[in-house]
């Protein structure tokens, strides 16, 4: 079951489900029928084809195809045609034992041809921080996206019980406690 607004602003209040971003923004005017929109932070990374022309998810320098970059609120960042970027959410999120969080596009960016997520739409219960987005132009010309902007939206589920391997308890979670975008972590996949 999705919770509504009403079930995600009392979690919200009395700390269930974390919801932080910096006290820049109205946690509540954020709060959709059933769902919270999220923003963009002013950190991503973006895959350089100057730097490699292949990644090898057995190699240790996975990384090094990728370029972090910073901008200010009001420069904002061209995204091309067919470009891929990783980008950090402003909002930190803490999701409980109980729920599990679906990160979902607007439909004003998926109507620019903007996906928000390649694959990795689901978040686990008792994963803390920030969420990196799997950002990708679609369209056939460049789109301007800036830091700040309203850009996704966090549905919440209810699961059956609460979960007996949470994300943070679990030794091989790779992404817990995340600030800035990420990068894959594959090389950490236990077998």
């Amino acid at each position: 079951m999705i919770l509504s607004d009403v079930e995600i602003k009392t979690r919200i209040l009395n700390g269930t489900i974390g919801f932080e971003n910096g006290g820049k923004y109205d946690i509540i005017q954020q709060i959709g029928p059933a769902s919270i929109d999220f923003r963009l932070w002013h950190d991503f990374k973006w895959y350089n084809p100057h730097h490699s022309s292949l990644i090898d998810t057995q190699n240790s320098t996975l990384h090094t195809v990728l370029e972090h970059t910073a901008i200010d609120t009001d420069q904002g960042f061209v995204l091309h045609p067919r470009q891929f970027v990783l980008w950090a959410t402003l909002e930190r999120i803490k999701i409980p034992y109980d729920l599990v969080a679906r990160c979902e596009g607007r439909s004003s960016l998926g109507r620019l041809w903007i996906v928000i997520h390649s694959t990795a739409w689901f978040i686990d219960p008792g994963f803390e921080w920030t969420i990196t987005l799997e950002i990708t132009n679609i369209n056939t010309i460049p789109v301007k996206i800036y830091p700040w902007m309203r850009f996704g939206q966090f549905a919440f589920e209810t699961i059956l019980w609460e979960v007996e391997h949470p994300y943070n308890l679990r030794v091989w979670s790779k992404y817990m406690n995340q600030q800035l975008p990420e990068w894959s972590r594959i090389l950490h996949d236990k077998y």
